[in-house]
Order: C-alpha cells, then structure tokens, then sequence
C-alpha cells in the first residue's frame, strides 16, 4: 500500500474513531485487513482491553487464501467467541475500509453468529 493510500485510511479511521467508541457493555468490534491476513478483535476501550480475538493467521485458517470465504470464518469464530465470553452486542468499527468484499464478508458472519451491531 503507498504512502498516500495508507495515509488516507489512517484519516478515515481516525474519523470514525471520534464516534466510535466501545464500552464494557457494548464494545467495539475492529477490524484490519492487510493483502494477506485479516484480523477482528472486540475490544474495551474504556479499559484498553482486548475480550476476544480471532485472524486468519490461526494454525487451521493459515493455509487459506485471503479472500471472502476465509473472512467469514474469521468472523463466525470472532462470532461464536464473543457470545461464550457473554458479549451480545458490539459496535462495528470497520478500520478505515471500504464496507465491502472481505470486511462485510466478516461482519455478516459475525452477525450470524449471534453478534448484534
């Protein structure tokens, strides 16, 4: 990714970050996506804590390439992760990407999967 490219992702998240935030009762869902792996985490940002993770770097998802299949399951596992650890509602915070292709792949399966935003 250029320089530029990067530059602008990092404004449009840093736009969205000034509306989202997420609580202990309701936290933030982050997504990131490089060209070769994508990750989500659920994080506190009242406590600066991580609840629950999932990424296609995990042993069995690692093998697979990235693309839209690979992203839902990363988003049904964060799914299914989330509602064991009790957490039923999220807010989506989408990093600065496009709603589209991979990051809505993982969201609608993190839906799916029990996730409310």
């Amino acid at each position: 990714m250029s320089a530029n490219r990067l530059e602008a992702r990092r404004r449009r998240h840093g736009r969205v970050r000034k509306r989202v935030r997420g609580s202990a009762e309701r936290p933030r869902l982050a997504v990131y996506r490089s060209n070769r792996y994508i990750y989500a985490q659920v994080v506190d940002d009242v406590r600066g804590h991580t609840l629950v993770a999932a990424s296609s770097q995990e042993p069995d998802l690692r093998e697979n390439d990235l693309n839209v299949a690979t992203a839902a399951q990363v988003g049904a596992r964060l799914g299914s992760r989330a509602k064991e650890a009790g957490i039923s509602a999220v807010v989506f915070d989408r990093g600065g990407y496009k709603y589209h292709g991979r990051v809505k792949a993982l969201a609608d399966a993190a839906r799916e999967a029990g996730l409310e935003f």
